[in-house]
């Protein structure tokens, strides 16, 4: 080969690699495979002899002082997408609210794990964070959680206290944090966790050997076992407090009802976003209680509860 061709070859070679096909599908997110209404899990249509014990009994722990109404959004969704029965432990100050709003569930006062022990025993799933603090009473009702050997939904300030003093979920559980909560969980900046989001997702359901929900625009469902789903459905009226306490109650009714972590976090992410979607149109001043009789229907729609 002469000089002049050796030097035409080292100018194109470069330029060959930049387009390389392989590089260009290595993004981790091209992995993510996106829900539908065709790729997410059905619940089975009930029998007609189907009584309330059937359906789980789901057990919402938060709400310290002035955070009472995040359990009650959460017990709200649970009880609207069909689990069977529904408790809330909160403060002793919140059960008026509570049973005022929400009378079917019941609302029990606790100052101390101890009084959570009787009703924890009972819960088949159990969503815990939602308002829950990060002082000692919200440490401690974390600590006696934990010990439950039921599926369970952590959010929030449970994801706080995990990033501070790290504890091993019972398995069949999942994580919903947000952007913020998953950079506390894996010690990194918030940016970082933007920056490779489906690398966040999964490196926490790989660390917590669970399924993540990563939340935020284009949710990302990570499990233990490398694999991905994209949520690309939803609004931005649906920035706004309280959504993710809705989400939780919602996955921890699917799971109540039979679904695992994984089929459960696909249906309940997708159900959460098109319901946000469909009211998103009306513009801002999305609550996130407006959601709560929407997923229901969305709900009936996609699996219907009376064959």
């Amino acid at each position: 080969m002469d000089k002049a061709l050796q030097a035409q070859v080292r100018i194109i070679l470069p330029d060959i690699g930049a387009f390389d096909p392989m590089r260009q599908t290595k993004h981790p997110d091209n992995l993510a495979q996106p829900l539908s209404s065709l790729s997410v899990a059905h619940l089975p249509a009930r029998p007609a002899d189907a009584h309330k014990g059937d359906f789980g009994h789901v057990l919402v722990v938060g709400g310290d002082l002035g955070t009472g109404g995040a359990v009650l959004l959460s017990a709200e969704a649970a009880l609207r997408c069909g689990a069977g029965l529904v408790s809330v432990a909160t403060r002793p100050e919140h059960v008026p609210a509570g049973l005022a709003r929400l009378p079917e569930t019941m609302c029990l006062g606790v100052s101390s794990a101890n009084q959570l022990m009787p009703v924890l025993e009972r819960a088949s799933v159990v969503v815990v964070g939602p308002g829950l603090g990060q002082a000692g009473w919200g440490r401690s009702l974390l600590s006696a959680v934990v010990g439950a050997q039921v599926p369970q939904v952590w959010d929030a300030d449970a994801l706080n206290l995990q990033a501070r003093a790290p504890l091993a979920l019972p398995n069949g559980s999942l994580i919903t944090p947000h952007p913020g909560e998953a950079a506390r969980l894996l010690g990194l900046s918030t940016e970082a966790v933007q920056a490779d989001r489906a690398g966040a997702a999964r490196k926490l359901a790989r660390r917590y050997d669970s399924v993540c929900v990563l939340k935020g625009a284009g949710t990302l469902i990570a499990d233990p076992h490398g694999r991905l789903r994209i949520c690309e459905r939803g609004h931005p009226a649906m920035a706004g407090a309280g959504l993710g306490d809705v989400l939780s109650g919602v996955l921890a009714a699917l799971l109540a009802q039979g679904l695992d972590a994984w089929q459960a976090a696909g249906l309940g992410v997708w159900l959460h976003a098109c319901a946000g979607e469909r009211l998103g149109v009306q513009g801002r001043g999305l609550a996130a209680s407006d959601l709560v009789p929407v997923i229901r229907n969305l709900l009936e729609e996609h699996s219907a509860c009376q064959a």
